[in-house]
């Protein structure tokens, strides 16, 4: 998640933070060694040790530097390991060695660091249920996007048929792909074309059931770098959110929906508890059922047929953007709580 840690670092700079950024790609006990090496000559310069997502194997290290330092840890956490590779992916089996890992990994990473960033409310419930960590360590912050890239811009369209688009790096159980083209086979015939946007090799399953169905109005295209993928937002009549059955989907934040957000776009997602803390329904959205791809082909035939709603939720997404999901905005909440941590600290 490079989005999530270049985001922060924009909005952090933006508000006058200096950062002094600390890497080591070594492996092992040598990236522990380069990055004690690294801090020890600037330890009296920085006042908070972040360590930015996905840093769960660097909070012991920064706990023992802090210790020695008199530093406060800020940890961003975004999202459990354990959660998204044993509930969500379920790659490995629930009580095997490797789901013990990383349910330890989360649990003590959180342990340890004094803050914590997450997305949603929702995501912090299960954090302190799950791993027992006391909930005033938690701060919610926002997924963002980079508003030098993802901006409105005019929209350019191949051809006049209404546009539902789809971005997602891979194919993961959150997503719902196969909703959406179970809803794309419902709106067949009625001059409705979607584009499903992500790393090929990992929507095999999803390629495959669209030729199953014969769908003649959906097109996959290959992972989008970031700096292009606006180009395919802004022809886009609507975007999709989120609409899988997993539970990681229900209690956290998506950067697909903050990215049509940021275009100005009219949104249609899962209803869901993380969902509904940042949007409204028929106000900066269309909320529909979650894994429930009839409600999802009437909520897009909606939207084609009320073009005064879709400008509606497109003005209002976008000024819920301008509020609460630029670098700029999430920089100075992260800013105000790095104040909070040093005033307790002092």
């Amino acid at each position: 998640m490079d989005t999530r840690n270049k985001i922060i670092f924009q909005g952090l700079r933006e508000n006058g933070v200096k950062i002094i950024e600390c890497q080591s790609r070594a492996a092992g006990v040598k990236k522990y060694v380069e990055l004690t090496k690294k801090f020890w000559p600037i330890r009296h310069e920085c006042s908070i040790i972040y360590v930015a997502f996905a840093g769960y194997v660097i909070v012991p290290l920064a706990w023992v530097l802090a210790k020695i330092t008199g530093k406060k840890i800020v940890f961003d956490a975004f999202m459990s390991v354990y959660d998204s590779m044993i509930l969500d992916r379920k790659i490995y089996k629930k009580f095997s060695i490797k789901s013990l890992k990383y349910f330890f990994l989360d649990w003590l990473s959180c342990k340890l660091a004094g803050i914590i960033f997450l997305d949603a409310d929702e995501y912090i419930k299960y954090f302190v249920k799950t791993f027992r960590i006391k909930k005033f360590k938690f701060r919610r912050i926002f997924v963002g996007s980079d508003d030098s890239i993802l901006r409105p811009r005019e929209q350019k369209k191949a051809n006049s048929s209404f546009l539902v688009h789809f971005h997602g790096s891979s194919n993961l159980p959150l997503h719902g792909v196969d909703y959406i083209i179970r809803a794309a086979k419902i709106l067949e015939k009625e001059d409705i074309k979607f584009e499903i946007i992500g790393r090929l090799d990992t929507y095999r399953e999803a390629i495959n059931l669209s030729g199953e169905l014969g769908l003649k109005n959906l097109d996959f295209i290959d992972f989008v770098p970031y700096e292009k993928l606006g180009d395919y937002i802004a022809r886009a009549d609507v975007c999709l959110g989120k609409f899988g059955v997993s539970e990681k989907a229900s209690r956290c934040s998506s950067f697909k929906v903050i990215e049509a957000a940021a275009m100005a776009k009219p949104l249609i997602t899962g209803d869901t508890p993380a969902m509904r803390e940042i949007l409204e329904d028929r106000k900066n959205c269309l909320f529909c059922k979650m894994t429930d791809a009839e409600d999802l082909a009437i909520k897009i035939l909606e939207l084609k047929n009320n073009p005064g709603l879709r400008k509606e939720i497109a003005k209002n997404i976008y000024q819920t953007y301008l509020k609460y999901f630029t670098p700029k905005a999430i920089g100075l909440e992260i800013k105000n709580i790095f104040a909070e941590a040093l005033k307790q600290s002092a």
